[in-house]
């Protein structure tokens, strides 16, 4: 695009050198047609002069030298119309040319500064089609996945531990907490067991072996409950 400004430049520096030839041609052709003009005027009194004067000869001379003035004065018109013509289409293209390159200039901006967009937005599509694979954004997911594995691992940790070392959710094997929870289960229903004969102290001693005997076998129904 540059080159092309260049170029029209160029061109209108050869449009305006030819513009200032042809207009100077255009005076000088100007000049001359003004000084045919005066000289014709000259002979023209000199015929005058001549007439007054009785000399005919004379006066036709003069008006003889005065068409060949005319003559030229036209001859020199014509060339005028014609560089009229050439001047003004010469001034036109200059204008349009002149036009075209502001023109040109302002396009080229204007694209240039597309250019950059674009270049600017395929890049940034580029980064972002690139968040795959082995990339930092991937990276920062691994990491994550990692850090989310380590906690989990932890929790698990923590529940094996109140478990109580190696016993797992879910296995056969009681911890000592539980079988601790079931002593004191047991003793309670014993303290039970005691304030329940003595308050049948007072019945027969049948009645109390029936009633021994029937406590006997619901402790020991509570303690099949209790895993014990």
């Amino acid at each position: 695009m540059n080159q092309a400004v260049e170029d029209m430049q160029t061109d209108l520096v050869k449009i305006r050198q030819s513009y200032a030839e042809v207009t100077a041609s255009q005076r000088r052709f100007m000049k001359q047609k003004e000084q045919a003009d005066a000289m014709a005027d000259d002979w023209y009194k000199r015929a005058q002069l001549a007439l007054e004067r009785g000399n005919d000869e004379l006066a036709r001379e003069a008006l003889t030298r005065r068409q060949q003035q005319i003559d030229a004065a036209a001859s020199v018109q014509e060339q005028i119309d014609v560089q009229n013509a050439s001047i003004d289409k010469l001034y036109e293209g200059m204008q349009v040319l002149e036009s075209k390159i502001l023109e040109s200039k302002a396009k080229k901006e204007q694209m240039v500064a597309r250019a950059r967009t674009a270049q600017s937005t395929q890049k940034v599509n580029d980064m972002l089609g690139g968040v795959t694979g082995k990339t930092s954004m991937d990276a920062f997911n691994r990491m994550e996945e990692k850090v989310e594995a380590l906690e989990a691992a932890a929790e698990v940790s923590a529940e094996m531990g109140s478990l109580g070392g190696n016993a797992l959710p879910g296995s056969s094997e009681s911890s000592i907490e539980n079988q601790f929870k079931a002593l004191e289960a047991g003793s309670a229903v014993d303290d039970e067991l005691a304030n329940m004969k003595k308050l049948l102290g007072g019945s027969s001693d049948s009645k109390k072996d029936s009633a021994a005997k029937s406590m006997d076998d619901e402790l020991e129904q509570l303690k099949k409950d209790a895993g014990l």
